[in-house]
């Protein structure tokens, strides 16, 4: 059965936009870092996001030249572009990238399935998204990226509401001061 992994980047008080909805200050990762990263998403073979995410993230197929700015780039691209994608929002006309279907409503019990019927983890990205699976008690795994940043509010990272216990897997201090922490839910254990 596959996990269900929530990914974030965040700043140090706990937010992933800053007050005005900027996130410029995530995006900047080392080259160690966003090797780490490449190589946790290559992991995963499904990718769910709501609007906001999705339009973030599908320039790594819509935007050639990005892949093109180096090796590393390349392989992001490609690892992106290859994943299956389900991108969940009422106001999307329409998707723009192979490999991705739309849905208007989370439906747990969907994930739930899809979680049984693949192979490989299922990343989910995007703060409002997987406010509605931490509810529905589905998150396996957290992967948190805090970045060196104190932002004094804007959007959290983790939803309002929950109460989960994590167990501390791994973590990983980067050059840039940024630090990698992977929890698993209570839920996310193996029996």
């Amino acid at each position: 059965m596959a996990h269900l992994i929530y990914i974030a980047n965040l700043s140090l008080d706990g937010y992933t936009e800053d007050m005005e909805g900027k996130f410029d200050w995530t995006d900047h990762p080392d080259e160690e870092g966003f090797r780490f990263i490449t190589n946790l998403v290559r992991a995963t073979g499904t990718h769910l996001y709501g609007r906001r995410m999705y339009e973030t993230m599908m320039v790594w197929e819509t935007d050639p030249n990005l892949a093109a700015e180096s090796p590393l780039n390349r392989d992001f691209a490609e690892i992106w572009q290859a994943a299956d994608k389900i991108v969940y929002s009422r106001t999307l006309e329409a998707v723009s990238t192979r490999k991705t279907q739309l849905e208007r409503n989370f439906n747990p019990e969907a994930i739930r399935q899809l979680k049984e019927a693949v192979e490989q983890d299922i990343l989910i990205g995007g703060p409002e998204l997987a406010a509605h699976a931490f509810r529905s008690g589905l998150i396996d795994e957290c992967h948190l990226f805090l970045v060196p940043i104190i932002v004094g509010g804007g959007k959290p990272a983790l939803p309002d509401n929950v109460r989960l216990e994590l167990e501390l897997l791994e973590e990983r201090r980067f050059g840039n001061g940024a630090v990698f922490l992977r929890y698993r839910t209570k839920q996310g254990k193996a029996t």
